[in-house]
């Protein structure tokens, strides 16, 4: 039956407690709520004078925060958001004062763990990964996933760290995993507003829990508002679990177990909790807890009051109802307490918090003021020597008068001084100047550093192994390149499994997993629900829980419909949690040269704009897409294969070692040497350009022809830049929109390897038109760059050189 009465105040199960037990325990919980309450309280205040930038806290949610974490255990994993201080503090998975470091962005991660100063206050994480790149023993550990800031943006990754649960419980082949789970007993806790159940996101992968019958638990923090927006904008009935009851587990289907509490009310929060996460746990039932009048004192962030939208009625209710309040009062009703001792515990965790917070700011601070103490004797140093003197000790003067300096500050005056004495040369100035080179050097790490954990278990530093061919070497289709690299990773490494759209019974879409889930069965070659953005987050839980995930979008076009998740969750992880955290997916996809608005993607500059911090691989045959896999399968970090749509049925030779050879990432190959011009090209165009070359080659202009096989990294040895000091001519050749991925191309040759002091004439790009492709082959030739458009381009190139040798066409 459904559970979503509202579940009142009954008997506290005290069984194995004694009553000075039991007061000692409700006592230790009240503190832990009224110290966060008070750090929410002077959180807002350090904001509004100036300490801090922004801040957003959980005041309002902290007793139904506490009942949760009561049923959080070692080994549970949590993905939540931005108001679950309380549940850190309760759980010990954060403690006050590395609240008050994130809230300062204390760029130093013995000090601020969860992300070493790079998010806003409120994004909790705990450290997983050791800094060699090796785990920590996760089922001994509290863990909690990295929050983002996008409303709903973390479920997905839930729905993966509560499936990890279910293979590690059915797969037999895991059970010594002991480091990762104990029998898949652990639950993935996350946490929602109810504003944020409205997204998508939130739907998707609350069904596909729901199929797939996890131990995940959803608690839904409702206080009747998102932002300034009530619930009857937001919400059919007013009431998500309401509107989600036909999702409710009934006999003989699968489903949820769904509850609903008031937040608060201390005891049936406790009861309930015990009561979901009980089932959660040992039926592998995903429950969803829905919390309802709850309050937020403070309104959704620093940034407004809630005055402004809240009606006086509703602002006095909240007063009353209160969760603190409501604690307090029951306490003192109940002879736990009396209000004396409770004035006193209120006064003392009032100055523990406030402790705690000029403890954060003081071991923050005292770093930037001895750098600025430093800074400015060295400018003023520089000063006496030189003829700027005056405007020099005004910048220090600036620098002095600083309330609440920062680094920027400090780095601004050193800028300013430097720039006033360009045409000095002194002692003093070389040494400010090493100063700040040093310093850059420091704060590049603080700030710019840890986009990939690059451990040695990065792909980078997997050997080279190339691929070998027996003399009777078969010819065949592409794709079954692809399956036996499928086939021969399954065989060798236990924890890999595939799963996505048609990717199970029939092998995926073209083959690459044909048979391969008769072998290995559907725990590890598994199909999916059409839900793009939950097979990611999958993906992320999956490989947050030491399993090696490949998760399959059937089509590149269909990659937009997981961008946020890639994006804001897999990208940034290692940069947001200062390497702390990495979750290697290895994202598999296919587009290109098919035709079709739908079906003819390639919109690279979109990936490589929204996806840095993956790799971006861009074989353009099965051979090269299969030594990648053998790469990333034995690396760490996440990436992106793209293979070619129209390759699966070409034929290639079929290496002895499918399994086992490597293509280096960031390693260019260079399929045709030449010396009259330089061609860049990637994945199916690829094919089209050596066809032009062929052709070039009778008109007399030998063309380097150059495959640079990933994206990102992008030729880390220079051999594009050195191309061209030898044909001194550019072309890239793209089937993304114009001024897209080829200008990203042109950036890394003529920037970053200094090709634009190699050129004889302008660099040019081929890419597709300013729209998707139309239907149909005639379509696909109007639309993206043909043969004869390669040939033609290169052969205007050269005319304009020389056009006495290659007179005009047309």
């Amino acid at each position: 039956m459904p559970e979503t009465e509202i579940h009142g105040a009954g008997n506290f199960d005290v069984a194995e407690l004694s009553f000075d037990d039991f007061k000692n325990i409700v006592i230790n919980d009240y503190r832990i709520a009224f110290e966060s309450r008070q750090a929410s309280l002077i959180g807002r205040r350090e904001v509004l004078t100036g300490k801090a930038k922004f801040g957003i806290f959980g005041d309002g949610k902290e007793v139904a925060q506490l009942a949760m974490a009561k049923a959080f255990k070692k080994g549970d994993w949590r993905a939540g958001y931005y108001r679950d201080q309380t549940f850190m503090f309760a759980t010990g998975m954060s403690n006050l004062k590395e609240f008050f470091a994130q809230l300062y962005a204390t760029p130093d991660v013995e000090k601020e763990p969860a992300s070493a100063g790079r998010q806003m206050n409120c994004h909790y994480a705990t450290r997983f990964v050791n800094a060699d790149g090796s785990w920590i023993n996760q089922a001994e550990s509290k863990n909690s996933s990295s929050d983002i800031s996008t409303t709903s943006g973390h479920i997905p990754r839930l729905l993966g760290l509560a499936y990890a649960s279910k293979l590690y419980r059915d797969n037999p082949e895991l059970k010594d995993m002991t480091n990762f789970s104990v029998n898949g007993n652990e639950v993935a806790f996350g946490s929602i507003g109810n504003g944020s159940t409205s997204e998508g996101l939130f739907f998707e992968s609350f069904n596909a829990a729901g199929v797939l019958q996890v131990p995940m638990a959803i608690s839904v923090w409702d206080d009747a508002y998102a932002i300034s927006v009530p619930a009857k904008l937001q919400t059919t009935k007013e009431d998500i679990s309401e509107v989600l009851k036909g999702f409710q587990r009934e006999d003989g289907t699968n489903g949820y177990e769904i509850f609903k509490v008031r937040g608060w009310d201390y005891v049936a929060l406790c009861e309930t909790y015990k009561r979901a996460i009980g089932v959660c746990r040992h039926e592998h039932v995903p429950v969803l807890i829905h919390v309802v009048e709850m309050t937020q004192p403070q309104g959704h962030s620093s940034s407004g009051s809630h005055e402004r939208y809240k009606s006086k009625e509703r602002l006095e209710w909240e007063i009353e109802y209160d969760c603190l309040v409501q604690m307090r009062k029951w306490m003192i009703e109940s002879a736990i307490v009396t209000e004396d001792d409770l004035t006193e515990l209120e006064d003392a965790a009032k100055k523990h918090v406030r402790k705690c917070q000029r403890e954060a700011w003081d071991e923050m601070n005292v770093d930037i003021v001895a750098e600025l103490n430093e800074a400015v004797a060295l400018i003023e140093e520089l000063a006496q020597q030189s003829a700027a003197k005056d405007d020099i000790l005004e910048a220090t003067e600036v620098l002095r008068l600083c309330v609440d300096p920062g680094r920027k500050d400090v780095f601004t005056a050193i800028r300013k001084a430097l720039r006033l004495t360009t045409r000095e040369n002194t002692n003093e100035r070389q040494v400010l100047t090493n100063w700040l080179n040093k310093h850059t050097d420091i704060t590049g790490d603080m700030y710019n550093s840890r986009l990939f954990t690059g451990t040695p278990s990065s792909p980078l530093n997997v050997p080279v192994i190339d691929a070998e061919y027996a003399n009777d070497a078969p010819l065949v289709d592409g794709r079954e390149v692809l399956n036996a690299c499928f086939e021969a990773n399954f065989e060798r490494d236990k924890t890999i499994v595939a799963f996505g759209e048609d990717v199970g019974a029939i092998g995926d879409v073209n083959q690459g997993f044909s048979g391969l889930q008769n072998k290995f069965g559907d725990l590890r070659i598994t199909d999916t629900g059409i839900r793009e953005s939950s097979i990611i987050g999958q993906g992320i839980g999956l490989a947050m829980r030491g399993l090696k995930p490949i998760a399959e979008i059937q089509y590149i076009d269909y990659l937009l419909y997981a961008i946020n998740v890639i994006s804001d969750d897999l990208a940034c992880l290692s940069y947001r949690t200062y390497g702390g955290q990495k979750a290697p997916v290895i994202i598999r996809t296919r587009g290109h040269r098919l035709e079709g608005i739908w079906h003819s993607g390639s919109p690279m500059s979109v990936i490589l704009g929204a996806m840095r911090g993956l790799h971006i691989c861009v074989p353009r045959d099965m051979t090269q897409a299969a030594g990648m896999y053998n790469t990333l399968l034995r690396g760490d970090e996440p990436a992106l294969v793209i293979e070619c749509l129209n390759g699966y049925r070409l034929k290639e030779k079929l290496p002895a070692n499918v399994g086992e050879f490597t293509v280096p990432l960031g390693k260019v190959e260079i399929l045709k040497s030449g010396t009259d011009i330089t061609i860049i090209s990637y994945g199916s165009t690829l094919r089209l350009v050596i066809e032009a070359a062929h052709e070039l080659e009778k008109s007399g202009i030998n063309a380097e022809v150059i495959d640079p096989q990933t994206l990102y990294p992008f030729d880390t040895d220079n051999v594009c830049g050195n191309s061209l000091k030898k044909t001194n001519k550019l072309l890239v050749v793209d089937e993304d929109l114009p001024g897209a991925a080829s200008a990203y191309i042109l950036q890394k040759v003529l920037e970053s390897q200094k090709g634009y002091y190699s050129l004889d004439c302008p660099p040019r790009t081929l890419s597709a038109k300013d729209h998707r492709p139309p239907y149909g082959s005639d379509g696909d030739y109007f639309s993206k760059p043909s043969v004869d458009d390669i040939i033609e381009m290169v052969y205007s190139m050269m005319s304009e050189s020389n056009p006495e040798k290659f007179p005009p066409i047309y």
